[in-house]
């Protein structure tokens, strides 16, 4: 049997998630990798070597010429990725560099809690253009209460400390934005503030993950309360009425621009096929980390870059369903008129035990709420009928 081309593929990856540090330094109660049960981060190199390193960005610009991608995004990520220094930062991006085609351009990311991140890093990441996504999540006793160290004191002091470095002039234009994670006993819209104290670029809210047989802390049995929709929405109608917005939000925006019909592609909204692809620390080739949370091994594919091409990754069954839009979504979401802007919510957030992932996001009647609540506020702004 001859082996697949890029024409007999799917759609193909052109974002890869590197984990450069398999540890981390912070001890955050809701961390989906060292605190779901799935403890594969035990068996894994702490760090990525760079043979590892090589390999990868052989594979990556090897997938690049194939498929005659125009850019790659790349993501440092951990673990704690801060934890592998700046010259190793400089390291794996001049790597991966280096790998690709002339034609192919590299965006550069890292997403890190901020608690390392210093002026010799980011002396690295100007060289490198490497954009800097923070995890934040809100007021100082609000991240304190989740976000601690291991010896159990708070990061809140030193993120702020770094964020206060990163957002200088000369440095400001690498700020990628501050990623947040829900909980809904804090309040919404000071949260929402505590973050704009930062000057973000953009906003990104996240749902903690939980499934319908690990529900997400407050998301109970009844159909019928959505609070996680009650506490969004309330930060939605701030930011949509303000008479000029200090920032974007992306999850807000992506629901606009899907009701407005762009094709957006996200892990968490939209029928687009995925096109992310996590390399470990040892070389394996996974599905988004996310995927941990639902049970141990559901992220793993089985390939590594050192014996297979990332096209390979193409024609594995799990990435061939995530790719197939609609037709990989639960019977009453196929159904659903909501189907093509919630795309059945974030893979991870579908399973259940015994039935897969077959199934509408735990988080459904969260999301019919938001789609319809942001419709009607876009539609009385249009002047149109309801």
């Amino acid at each position: 049997m001859n082996p697949p081309t890029a024409r007999t593929l799917g759609v193909p990856f052109n974002e890869f998630v590197l984990k450069v540090h398999g540890r981390c330094n912070l001890a955050c109660d809701y961390c989906y990798i060292y605190r779901s049960g799935d403890d594969s981060w035990r068996e894994r190199p702490r760090v990525m070597s760079e043979e590892v390193v090589a390999r990868t960005a052989h594979r990556i610009g090897e997938h690049a010429r194939a498929f005659a991608l125009g850019k790659v995004h790349v993501v440092l990520h951990g673990g704690e990725p801060l934890l592998v220094g700046p010259a190793a930062i400089g390291r794996i991006a001049g790597t991966v560099s280096g790998a690709l085609p002339p034609s192919t351009v590299l965006s550069l990311g890292v997403q890190t809690n901020g608690t390392l991140l210093d002026t010799r890093f980011l002396d690295v990441f100007s060289q490198w253009g490497i954009k800097v996504g923070v995890s934040l999540d809100g007021a100082d006793a609000d991240h304190d209460r989740h976000r601690r160290h291991h010896h159990g004191g708070g990061s809140t002091t030193r993120v702020t400390e770094a964020l206060a470095l990163l957002t200088r002039p000369a440095t400001r234009h690498l700020f990628a934005g501050l990623l947040c994670t829900i909980d809904v006993t804090h309040d919404p819209v000071s949260t929402y503030r505590a973050l704009l104290r930062h000057r973000p670029p953009v906003v990104d809210f996240l749902l903690p993950h939980g499934n319908w047989t690990r529900r997400p802390p407050h998301r109970g049995t009844d159909s019928r309360e959505t609070p996680y929709a009650d506490w969004l929405l309330r930060i939605f109608d701030h930011w949509f009425d303000a008479d000029e917005r200090p920032t974007g939000i992306r999850l807000f925006e992506n629901i606009m621009g899907l009701l407005l019909g762009d094709d957006i592609a996200t892990e968490s909204l939209g029928q687009a096929p995925c096109r992310a692809l996590v390399i470990e620390t040892d070389g394996s080739l996974e599905q988004v980390d996310s995927l941990k949370s639902a049970y141990p091994g559901a992220a793993r594919l089985g390939l590594n870059v050192h014996e297979h091409s990332l096209q390979a990754a193409l024609s594995h069954p799990a990435i061939v369903a995530c790719q197939s839009g609609p037709a990989a979504l639960a019977t009453e979401c196929r159904a659903c008129p909501i189907a093509r802007i919630c795309g059945g919510g974030l893979l991870a957030h579908r399973y259940r035990a015994g039935h897969g992932f077959a199934n509408p996001s735990v988080y459904g009647p969260d999301l019919w709420k938001i789609i319809h609540h942001i419709r009607a506020r876009m539609l009385d702004a249009l002047g149109e009928p309801l």
